[in-house]
């Protein structure tokens, strides 16, 4: 037979592992910064764009779509293009994805330092991003299909079901929890609202941690760690189990982000058995890939790159048995809304996905510049400043967030809430600067790298297009007896179809019902929606990021009802697009925070977005100071208004009209009761409605925490 001599690009690789190395240290950088600014707020510089709320999610987003996606981006196209022994389908549609991808984070680390943002975590970004997400997603795909069609090897490698099941299910997950009505250019409202908005949020924000975070890392372990061992997969069979089982099994697990909350009980059920039955394929997956290395082990000891491997597949491990373990309500009940989560994601984030970008950019610079690596002694002091950087960075966080929930937990011998909350934040402080130190000492190792890998291509020569030879792809009579797997390997749309079907079952069994039966979001009486002036201080409040440290959901627990108030309930959120029961508390918990008015007065507020440390002395919130200034967007009025009545929010027909109206009366009776207490202010200012949405929040359940819920009719 014919051998057919081709090229691999280069190019395109080179192009997403320098975008790689440049969003990792920015993201790193913002991280950095973030740590700092939860023990000492000054370093905010009193800025709106550069206070916590804001810079937290342009982190999150750095890393998780601009660091971790450009190198799974580089490895899928370095990898898939060996593994088909074909270049890619389109040269022209690969660069179409990597400028496309690179205006969008740009447009992202834009628009979130503004504050626009949908205010749903790991997915902040607005419509207009999110439509050209789609689109890039969309080229991306056809690209890489293009190319394993065109392939010269009959069956798909595991490396690659890894990157099918990926693609298809981040689209899915993508457009569905995406679906918002636009009220401008960049403002909208998520279609759905408070349980089901947050069913929704999390069954995305779990499983963009499954398969952007995981499955396609997990696709380039499977490619990249046999070719640096020089070795074959220890088991063929044990990656099918794994693939097949984890993506099935993932897609369930979002619940247990919401146990002990306003949830249905089955679903938050649901979410902690698929939790713990995740153990097996991801345990399945690590000793697959540490098993690799079997024989290979004095191999290890003098390659940087198979370090940082074993390092990143035992985090993957150790992250893989921790999740399904905080999925059980016991120890859930203590980890939530502290610092243990906080940990608990930075071993996955550090150690598996930081280290094996790092591996694999190791990996694939030196070769493409026909060289050798310039200092292996610098990668392996990287290797070893990276490693004590996660062990310094997660160490205190998981001590911080033991000593956090005890603290929340304890009583007097009298029957009294023995810390107020602000103690239990200041007590962390020494743990949050040791945070701090691990994070410095990974950035410093990533620096290394920098240079490292800059030596490296200075002493070689780019090889844009590399020559390859294989014989073309001609059909041929198949044994009748033949492992079922192996035909679905030599079919790509077979296997897009399997993976689609498997990972939408989990969430449409999840969401039918919450949407569809109503006795899973019993209505109460009492609540109603939010007025004009609430409703424009509830975005302000989104706009500053307050859902980043501040929750809205209090739990069934004696601590947390003799804290906060009475727990909540699923009927008081129908109307909070989107929900913001938030993930951490930094700050107190908000729900009932205007529950009993004449215990934080509006002047308190006032005074508390001016400098914290007034009000509360030792608090680590920043100032919010130019809330008292900005006036308040009272052109958006009407159309928000219009927006929430096609969500459902029964507002009176033409009440856009006069809206203004009212928010101004409210308005001018907030600076009236600032006046009373020696507080000169205009009414038109941001500060006056964020005081009027926080001011509402609880004061619909006053009274009724005794009354029977309405029957849905």
């Amino acid at each position: 037979m014919q051998v057919e001599k081709f090229y691999y690009d280069n190019k395109i690789v080179k192009a997403f592992g320098l975008a790689t190395i440049l969003f990792g240290i920015v993201g790193m950088l913002a991280g950095l910064w973030v740590a700092i600014q939860i023990y000492y707020p000054e370093s905010s510089l009193n800025l709106a764009a550069t206070t916590f709320g804001r810079l937290r999610p342009l982190h999150t987003n750095a890393i998780i779509f601009a660091f971790v996606g450009n190198a799974s981006f580089a490895g899928i196209y370095y990898s898939l293009q060996r593994l088909c022994k074909a270049r890619m389908f389109s040269d022209k549609l690969s660069w179409i994805h990597f400028w496309g991808w690179q205006l969008i984070i740009a447009a992202a680390a834009i628009t979130l330092l503004m504050g626009k943002t949908t205010g749903k975590e790991y997915a902040e970004l607005e419509w207009p991003i999110d439509i050209a997400i789609t689109l890039v997603w969309v080229i991306f795909g056809i690209n890489m299909f293009g190319t394993i069609i065109k392939r010269r090897e009959r069956h798909l490698y595991v490396a690659i079901w890894f990157y099918i099941a990926t693609w298809v299910t981040v689209a899915m997950l993508h457009i569905v929890n995406s679906i918002e009505i636009p009220v401008s250019a960049l403002k909208s409202y998520s279609w759905y609202a408070g349980v089901q908005d947050a069913l929704v949020q999390w069954w995305y924000g779990h499983n963009a941690v499954a398969f952007f975070l995981t499955t396609p890392v997990l696709g380039l372990m499977y490619y990249f760690l046999p070719k640096a061992a020089n070795r074959p997969v220890y088991s063929y069979r044990l990656s099918i189990i794994h693939f097949w089982a984890l993506i099935f099994i993932y897609i369930w697990a979002g619940p247990h982000h919401l146990l002990y909350t306003a949830l249905p009980d089955w679903a938050q059920s649901l979410g902690v058995v698929f939790s713990v039955m995740l153990i097996a394929p991801s345990w399945g997956g690590m000793l697959n890939g540490l098993f690799t290395l079997r024989g290979a082990w004095d191999k290890v000891r003098e390659d940087p790159v198979l370090k940082f491997m074993v390092v990143a597949i035992t985090c993957y491990g150790m992250s893989t048995f921790e999740g399904p373990m905080l999925s059980l309500k016991n120890v859930n009940a203590i980890s939530h809304f502290s610092d243990w989560t906080i940990a608990h994601v930075h071993i996955g984030g550090l150690g598996w996905n930081g280290f094996l970008a790092f591996a694999i950019l190791y990996y694939m610079i030196p070769k493409m510049w026909g060289t050798n690596l310039y200092s292996k002694k610098l990668a392996t002091n990287h290797f070893w400043l990276g490693t004590i950087g996660i062990i310094l960075y997660a160490v205190p966080l998981y001590w911080a967030g033991f000593e956090q929930s005890l603290m929340w937990k304890q009583f007097t011998p009298e029957g009294q809430i023995k810390y107020d909350f602000l103690q239990t934040v200041t007590n962390i402080k020494p743990m949050y600067i040791a945070r701090s130190v691990g994070g410095s000492l990974y950035l410093i190792g990533a620096l290394m790298m920098v240079y490292n890998i800059y030596k490296t291509i200075v002493s070689g020569k780019f090889i844009a297009n590399e020559a390859a030879e294989a014989a073309p792809l001609v059909k041929e009579a198949h044994p009748k007896k033949e492992y079922w797997h192996r035909v679905i390997e030599r079919k790509p749309v077979t296997m897009l179809v399997l993976s689609l079907i498997l990972v939408a079952i989990g969430g449409l069994v999840q969401m039918i019902p919450t949407f569809l039966v109503k006795s899973n979001v019993p209505t109460i009486a009492s609540v109603k929606p939010y007025t004009p002036l609430e409703l424009q201080g509830r975005d302000i409040y989104v706009r500053e990021g307050c859902y980043t440290c501040h929750s809205q959901m209090i739990r069934p627990f004696r601590d947390e009802v003799a804290r906060y108030g009475e727990y909540s309930k699923a009927g008081e959120f129908v109307y909070d697009h989107p929900f913001q029961w938030g993930s951490k508390r930094t700050g107190p918990d908000l729900a009932r925070e205007g529950h009993d008015k004449n215990k934080r007065p509006d002047s308190w507020h006032y005074t508390h977005m001016y400098d914290p440390r007034l009000t509360s002395p030792g608090s680590l919130m920043p100032r919010y100071i130019w809330l008292l200034d900005n006036k308040i967007d009272t052109a958006s009025t009407p159309a928000k208004i219009r927006a929430m009545k096609t969500l459902g929010v029964p507002y009176p027909d033409g009440y856009d009209k006069i809206a203004n109206r009212d928010l101004m009366h409210q308005a001018d009776s907030i600076a009236s009761n600032l006046k009373k207490d020696k507080i000169e202010t205009a009414s038109n200012v941001e500060v006056i409605a964020l005081i009027a949405y926080l001011q509402r929040l609880g004061r619909d359940i006053q009274g009724e925490a005794k009354k029977p819920i309405a029957e849905n009719k």
